[in-house]
């Protein structure tokens, strides 16, 4: 299998390149929405801010990165390569801070219950994290590295995929309508090796699974004991505290929906 794939950055890189682009355009498009409909401002507490601004560089950091490697400039995108490991890094850290301080203030969507949300956010970030990792350490091969980094910065459209969704109408499976979303991309991927290669890169297979596991994953912590007194650790002192962990939050002069089983 490596053997088919091994110099294949100049047959690859459109499909990475335009790939990338497509993702950066789904990220611009949810945030910009949010802040075109009023649901966001620059009055926003400074945390948010730093938090949008790692996260948008990251993304801009991707699009560069694939942009090198299809022009050739393999030295620069290595340079930068780790500078990108520690944005990464920052990435996760603020993803998990900034998920956590949305629970304790009580600011969960109305289209995910507090614990779910808690555990989904904090699940995908680290996944992103596993990958990006792997897919460091899997540098030198090529085919394997940029597979395993595609499917990692799919995760991160999870959150522009959620303000894009119709997601009130998907309650109560919102979450699985972002999940399909995000694993178009390496789908996606999937056809383009059959495509060129005629069969698929084992990396999609890791990546794919890695993100299908992330989601069954979430339910099972979220519901679990271990996962309601970890919500309500977070919780404890602050306004979430009186937020029931596996209820729906009210629509906007609506009452909760759900069942709270063990809460």
């Amino acid at each position: 299998m490596a053997t088919i794939y091994s110099g294949t950055r100049t047959t690859d890189h459109r499909f990475f390149v335009t790939t990338a682009y497509i993702m950066a355009g789904i990220i611009v498009a949810g945030f910009g929405m949010q802040w075109l409909m009023g649901r966001s401002s620059f009055r926003s507490p400074p945390m948010l801010h730093v938090h949008a601004l790692v996260f948008m560089g990251w993304t801009m950091l991707y699009v560069v990165q694939n942009h090198l490697v299809g022009r050739g400039s393999v030295a620069l995108h290595r340079q930068l390569g780790w500078i990108g490991a520690g944005w990464a890094v920052a990435v996760m850290i603020l993803g998990l801070y900034m998920t956590a301080m949305m629970v304790r203030q009580g600011r969960t969507p109305f289209f995910f219950q507090p614990g779910y949300f808690l555990f989904m956010n904090w699940l995908t970030v680290l996944g992103f994290g596993a990958l990006t990792v792997a897919a460091i350490r899997l540098r030198r091969r090529t085919d394997w590295h940029r597979r395993l980094m595609l499917c990692g910065m799919a995760i991160l459209t999870g959150p522009a995929f959620g303000r894009l969704l119709p997601m009130p109408l998907l309650i109560p499976f919102a979450a699985w309508g972002v999940f399909v979303c995000v694993m178009l991309f390496p789908i996606a991927g999937m056809v383009a090796d059959v495509r060129r290669y005629g069969a698929i890169h084992r990396a999609w297979w890791w990546g794919a699974g890695t993100i299908a596991a992330l989601q069954l994953t979430i339910g099972v912590v979220a519901f679990s004991p271990f996962g309601l007194t970890v919500y309500r650790t977070v919780t404890a002192g602050a306004a979430g505290e009186t937020a029931a962990p596996l209820v729906f939050p009210p629509f906007p002069g609506a009452r909760p929906l759900g069942i709270p089983p063990g809460s």
